[in-house]
């Protein structure tokens, strides 16, 4: 049996910061009717508050159900609010005397929810870190690791945001730091902690989005494996994944990076970019991303650091070289 869909009956506004990964929202208030009853909680008391929310659910009832039908045909749903109170408990209600066959609250709801993911993060794992300087190509040798069995999250892409001042570049609107931990939280429930798990070794922040500390500590303390490129190999990379964003954008990415490209770096890369001389941006702002790499990479134990050799031509043979690499040295322990 399929599981049931999970209707979050929140406002938007609590919806949008963080919710439960595959939770559809649906709900009971709006942010301002939320704010209207809380007001009146606080200032007057429960019973207020209740029959404000009363007049205000009323006559959305019919669509709260008609909804959930669309959602849940076979008459099976799951439903949840902040704590599993009243919100949750009311639509359950509804969709109970509506006719629903199941119909569950979540214990605790979005609060417990969230207790859940952060202690998960403590749980330890077995990470094995991609590295190695911007350009590299590593969102592409975790897609081959993928390939070739490996187990893998891919950071970049649940933040919607390559780590860069580039980054936000071609993506849509990043989650907020919460809902980025449920996303990291989600992906974890499909890994096998008896075997190693893939990540791309990524600063605190990527983008706007926080890493979990606790896991973020794991993934500074794993094996990285950093690969090694040429920069002129690189920035080829760099021209084929950047060069078709228009110029405007590629010119704000740069300006926002002046103070630590330094003035005359920042503007001769701005000089090429009006030229059209795309690699001459690539490799300018490579020598700043190169030096703010190696200093990432300072606090790390040099014993768990392993350097390889890397060719922009053979990621696919590189990603199958780590597997084989990971393996061996599993089966010596």
């Amino acid at each position: 049996m399929t599981a049931a869909p999970v209707i979050d009956v929140r406002s938007p506004g609590e919806h949008l910061r963080g919710h439960i990964p595959g939770a559809r929202s649906q709900p009971l208030f709006t942010d301002e009717e939320r704010a209207v009853v809380g007001t009146l909680y606080k200032q007057r008391g429960r019973d207020e508050a209740v029959l404000e929310g009363l007049r205000i659910v009323g006559p959305k009832m019919a669509a709260i159900v008609e909804q959930a039908r669309a959602l849940a045909p076979d008459g099976r749903i799951g439903v949840h609010c902040w704590r599993g109170g009243e919100r949750s408990g009311s639509v359950a209600w509804l969709l109970d005397k509506a006719g629903f066959a199941e119909v569950f609250t979540l214990k605790g709801g979005y609060k417990a929810f969230r207790k859940l993911v952060l202690s998960s993060f403590k749980r330890p794992l077995d990470l094995r870190v991609l590295g190695g300087y911007t350009g590299t190509g590593k969102t592409e040798m975790l897609h081959h690791l993928m390939e070739v069995g490996e187990q893998v999250i891919d950071l970049e892409a649940l933040a919607q945001h390559k780590g860069s001042s580039y980054g936000g570049l071609g993506e849509a609107a990043q989650p907020t730091s919460e809902h980025f931990e449920n996303l990291i939280w989600a992906q974890l429930q499909r890994i096998d902690p008896q075997h190693p798990l893939w990540v791309e070794d990524e600063s605190l922040m990527v983008g706007r989005a926080r890493i979990p500390d606790d896991f973020f500590a794991q993934l500074r303390s794993s094996t990285l494996y950093f690969a090694e490129m040429p920069i002129e190999e690189r920035a080829d990379r760099l021209v084929v994944d950047y060069g078709h964003y228009p110029k405007e954008q590629l010119a704000e990415a740069t300006m926002r990076i002046e103070k630590r490209l330094g003035p005359q770096h920042c503007k001769a890369a701005l000089q090429a970019l009006v030229a059209g001389d795309l690699r001459t941006v690539a490799l300018i702002t490579l020598r700043y991303y190169d030096k703010a790499y190696l200093r990432g990479t300072e606090g790390r134990d040099p014993q768990k650091v392993l350097r390889l050799p890397a060719s922009a031509t053979d990621l696919r043979g590189l990603a199958q070289r780590l597997k084989d690499h990971v393996a061996a040295t599993r089966t010596i322990h």
